[in-house]
């Protein structure tokens, strides 16, 4: 038995990553959005503000858990406070 090292082939149609098509930050360097420092976060966070799919992208990493960069205008810090308050909000609404 032969075992098939091509690449997978993605989807046609992959509707969950869909809103990355429309994204500001599609055709720049994925670095700038991986900061080490607080003036990084700014400069991303800029990039995301008037970003349609903003909401899109930060509850994308919201959803996956996503520890590291800025997404959704949100740095690592912001999103666990987020993921924080809503199972806050899980709990009493429960």
């Amino acid at each position: 038995m032969t075992e098939d090292l091509s690449p997978a082939i993605p989807p046609a149609y992959d509707a969950e990553h869909e809103w990355m098509l429309g994204a500001r930050c599609r055709e720049m360097d994925p670095s700038e959005f991986f900061p080490s420092d607080g003036v990084g976060v700014e400069v991303a966070r800029r990039v995301c503000e008037d970003c349609p799919v903003r909401t899109d992208c930060l509850e994308y990493a919201l959803t996956y858990r996503i520890d590291h960069g800025v997404w959704g205008g949100a740095s690592e810090r912001e999103r666990r406070r987020i993921l924080h308050r809503r199972r806050g909000l899980s709990r009493t609404s429960g």
